[in-house]
């Protein structure tokens, strides 16, 4: 199980988009941490979830149909500028 968020990491949501993580928020409320995120699409609202569901594992039907074990999964995304 994967329980870290990579703050302005881009994470692959199992049905294809892309999402930019934000930030992570505590709900004031019930103290839960939220993941605050952005779809890297046109006219994407900002999203919040609860931490738990961002990263909840999926099941093996969907798994295999999707071809990713994760809800979200981290990219690894390498910028083409050289430094």
């Amino acid at each position: 199980m994967i329980d870290e968020i990579k703050i302005k990491g881009i994470y692959r949501h199992y049905k294809g988009d892309l999402y930019l993580v934000e930030d992570i928020a505590t709900h004031s409320e019930t103290g839960k941490e939220m993941v605050i995120y952005r779809g890297l699409y046109d006219g994407s609202p900002l999203w919040v979830r609860p931490k738990s569901l961002f990263l909840n594992k999926l099941d093996t039907k969907k798994a295999q149909e999707f071809g990713q074990e994760y809800r979200f999964e981290l990219q690894d995304i390498k910028s083409v500028r050289e430094d």
